[in-house]
């Protein structure tokens, strides 16, 4: 299936998907803030540049979104179009992040990720309790 937009067409659309500031990492923090947690946003000297940074806990969450990382949901969907160029991205995410959460854990963080589909309204609050629990390690 040929995409149904122009390169350049394309090319804006991809280049306005933002690394940082998404609405699921939005979701993740306010209710952290609302919950009393105090936090530090995308650490550059952690690996991964961790999208919530809880020192007090020593814990660091990442919060996903489903393409991007290739999570196993209904959300991910292989792209058709530039097969080979998604793949190799993709694969290169995977791997990125293995090697940053490696690397967090041997210098003693806990590593929590939370992935864009579990922010979905159906699952949203018993994700965000859960993420809670798994702070503060109950």
């Amino acid at each position: 299936m040929s995409d149904t937009h122009s390169k350049a067409v394309r090319s804006y659309i991809m280049s306005q998907i933002k690394g940082k500031g998404t609405k699921p990492e939005e979701t993740v923090r306010k209710y952290l803030f609302s919950q009393g947690f105090r936090y530090r946003k995308n650490v550059k000297d952690l690996p991964g540049k961790p999208d919530v940074v809880l020192p007090r806990y020593k814990t660091v969450v990442f919060v996903n979104g489903c393409f991007w990382h290739a999570h196993n949901c209904s959300i991910f969907h292989w792209p058709r179009s530039n097969a080979e160029f998604w793949s190799n991205k993709i694969h290169a995410n995977m791997e990125r992040d293995l090697r940053n959460t490696k690397e967090l854990e041997e210098a003693g963080w806990r590593v929590i990720t939370v992935w864009e589909c579990e922010l979905q309204k159906d699952h949203q609050k018993e994700t965000l309790l859960h993420l809670v629990q798994e702070i503060k390690g109950e």
